[in-house]
């Protein structure tokens, strides 16, 4: 007889997929993506630290990973910690009899995605329609923002100076495209105004001064004569979901890059639970990747180095610690990659055509978009074979200038060993992306591997 097929829900990856499509959901923003990271690796035992406190007593005290179950000072438990900032998140956890010299074993990604943005003066119209004036966040992929239903997501700063999240996943807003009637070449060529076409419809009448961020406060249960600030972007409000015959495909917005934060979140609350670490394993989600990184929550800032440093001196290292833990670090830098396009296969390299549930991808570019090197697909591929999972190579075809991604910028700044590697997708920048069901879970797999190498 004919084995029957696996059913969908009973492959190995869709337990993983299901979180995954909970942490996309519940994290429509960089600062929402944070918290999910955190509530995630808090489960496994990891604290906050306030940078501007001392980490030293927290270095040694009771708690950490694993904390409930004791720990302390001469306990064969480790500790994990975090520092969140903004749309930033460090996480690190360190073993029972780790020196201050210990090398690191880091998890690179990023929390943004391309989306629009709330201006400063929010409140406009044309025509008897009420809008929200936007700003366009990153290599936006326009077309995909045309008559999507949007929410509205993000941070309130109020008078105090303390934040609040904000979370409205109701259709809210919209950006009308232009009926084909009124423009009869429009499927020879859509070009679209960034300043006059992307403003959305959010109701009719005169629009008011004050009335998006009244609308914002009162969802998140303030007052809005106490907002002084905002940061707030549209979302798509429709949820991700399994796509295809056999459900082997995901869709879903902001895979590029929260796919890889939620993978190196669950990887790195795996290694919390081991016993033989012989590095410190490290996850750094960094925000304002998709607009140069240059922030102080962005990979070209000071927060990976400055966290990383207190926690060697924190542990009573110096300066020649700091360095002797660097030298012997490697960064896994994880982002999403391009799969072969079957209705454009000419724009990939002929050699290079990765596909999804093909496993995790390799990234090489020689003239140093991509950080990879020899020395770092070793690395890759001993962490694939350790974890029993299948890996690809990516390269651009040379007629196509090729992306970046926060790799380059952390060896370059830091001077730590730096490989990477992602997930293939295709619709890489749009409101909605698509991957292979398994590669999510395959990527957790082999940030398992490399984490845990030893």
């Amino acid at each position: 007889m004919t084995p029957s097929p696996q059913r969908p829900e009973d492959r190995p990856g869709r337990a993983h997929a299901d979180g995954l499509i909970r942490f996309l959901t519940d994290s429509p923003t960089p600062y929402h993506a944070v918290r999910s990271a955190a509530e995630l690796l808090e489960k496994a035992g990891f604290r906050q630290l306030d940078e501007t406190g001392s980490w030293t007593a927290a270095h040694s005290e009771d708690g950490g990973a694993h904390g409930r179950q004791g720990g302390g000072p001469g306990s064969s438990r480790g500790q994990g910690h975090y520092v969140l900032r903004g749309g930033a998140l460090i996480a690190w956890y360190v073993p029972a009899g780790a020196e201050p010299s210990t090398p690191y074993r880091i998890i690179g990604a990023h929390t943004d995605s391309p989306n629009l943005r709330v201006k400063p003066v929010p409140d406009t119209g044309s025509g008897g329609w009420r809008q929200i004036a936007m700003e366009i966040y990153g290599g936006t992929l326009l077309n995909t923002w045309l008559d999507r239903d949007l929410g509205l997501a993000g941070r309130l700063t109020l008078r105090d100076g303390s934040t609040r999240l904000v979370h409205i996943d109701r259709p809210l807003l919209r950006v009308p495209q232009l009926a084909i009637h009124l423009d009869r070449q429009v499927n020879e060529g859509l070009k679209l105004d960034r300043q006059r076409h992307m403003t959305p419809v959010w109701g009719l009448g005169t629009p008011g001064e004050g009335d998006v961020v009244r609308c914002v406060a009162e969802e998140a249960g303030v007052p809005a004569a106490d907002v002084t600030g905002w940061d707030l972007m549209a979302h798509s409000v429709e949820p991700p979901a399994y796509l295809g015959r056999d459900q082997e495909l995901l869709a879903g917005p902001r895979m590029d890059n929260l796919l890889s934060v939620h993978a190196g979140a669950t990887a790195l609350a795996a290694a919390a639970a081991r016993d033989d670490l012989t590095a410190i394993p490290v996850l750094a989600a960094f925000d304002h990747e998709e607009n140069g990184s240059q922030s102080d929550t962005g990979a070209d800032g000071p927060l990976l180095g400055g966290v990383l440093e207190r926690s060697v001196f924190a542990r009573g290292g110096t300066y020649e610690d700091r360095a002797r833990a660097y030298a012997g670090s490697v960064c896994l830098s994880s982002d999403t990659g391009h799969a072969v396009h079957p209705n454009y296969p000419e724009r990939h390299d002929p050699g290079h055509h990765p596909m999804p549930n093909g496993g995790p991808i390799l990234k090489v570019n020689v003239n140093q978009r991509y950080a990879t090197d020899g020395s770092g697909r070793a690395v890759f591929a001993s962490a694939c074979e350790r974890a029993g999972v299948p890996w690809q190579s990516f390269v651009s075809n040379n007629a196509m200038p090729c992306g970046t991604t926060i790799g380059p910028i952390t060896a370059a700044r830091h001077g730590i060993s730096t490989v990477d590697v992602g997930v293939a997708i295709l619709s890489m920048h749009s409101a909605r992306e698509l991957c292979g069901a398994e590669d999510p879970f395959l990527l957790a797999q082999c940030m398992d591997g490399f984490l845990t190498s030893p």
